[in-house]
């Protein structure tokens, strides 16, 4: 894992098309603006778990009416 340490207002630039933010600096919280193209989807680590173990869930049979 590369480890950055940027400062409030300083970029990271991934690629050619992705560019990271950090907006502010609170306490223990980061808030970081994020610019990529819509196709690449941006998930919190949460959201992203979530996601993946929907993916993983067999859907249920429906009964027939």
């Amino acid at each position: 894992m590369l480890v950055l340490s940027r400062k409030q207002d300083e970029k990271i630039i991934i690629g050619d098309s992705i560019t990271l933010m950090v907006v502010s600096i609170q306490g223990d919280k980061v808030r970081l603006g994020i610019e990529a193209p819509k196709h690449v989807s941006i998930h919190r680590e949460e959201v992203y778990q979530a996601i993946q173990r929907e993916r993983q869930t067999p859907p249920t049979a429906q009964p027939m009416q």
